[in-house]
């Protein structure tokens, strides 16, 4: 690219997942050849969200600055005995769409990883336990990616649940070993929630 603009966009869309060189080049020639409004609308939108959304208080989803709680919190249609464990908001929209299951989230923001810098401290687990003593729950589903350190910070959750006498399952092995949750069809994710096991 002979234009340090086009270059500079090609580097920023190149920090989004999954976007490597040729995507983000043919996303930055895409974007030049755009109408301005239309430019301008995605940069708005792009602002829009950074600016106007934060973590949901109780389950540490994404939602408008506007409200106090997501939807599924607020619900007294929602079963609040079980909750469903996902690594991200991401995650939970994927189990939404299954229609499947009926309880209440808890996002943890990550996964257990000595590697990558990530510890128990670094993720949602002590609003889980506050959730779990105030709200008499009673299962715990853990809902996270088949994985080396998806496994490892399911079995720890599974330990350190244990004295609270809540039923701690995880989702059956519907899933292929390493699958992006977001990138799974509805029926499998529906299965393995189905089909859950005690951990």
């Amino acid at each position: 690219m002979n234009s340090q603009a086009m270059r500079t966009l090609q580097e920023a869309l190149m920090k989004l997942p999954g976007v490597g060189t040729k995507t983000a080049a043919r996303l930055a020639w895409h974007i030049v050849d755009m109408d301005a409004q239309d430019v301008e609308n995605l940069a708005s939108a792009i602002r829009n969200v950074k600016q106007n959304t934060h973590a949901c208080p109780i389950c540490f989803t994404t939602i408008d600055k506007d409200r106090d709680t997501c939807e599924i919190c607020a619900s007294n249609k929602r079963d609040g005995k079980i909750i469903c464990l996902v690594k991200d908001p991401k995650d939970l929209d994927a189990i939404e769409k299954a229609g499947t299951f009926k309880g209440k989230y808890h996002v943890t923001g990550g996964l257990i990883s000595p590697i990558a810098g990530i510890s128990q401290e670094d993720i949602h687990l002590r609003e889980l336990i506050k959730r779990i003593g105030e709200n008499d729950v009673e299962e715990i589903i853990i809902a996270f990616e088949p994985t080396v350190e998806g496994d490892a910070t399911s079995l720890y959750i599974a330990r350190l649940l244990k004295p609270v006498g809540v039923k701690v399952t995880k989702l059956a092995r519907g899933l292929a070993v390493g699958a992006d949750f977001a990138g799974t069809d509805s029926v499998t994710i529906s299965k393995a929630i189905e089909n859950r096991v005690p951990i």
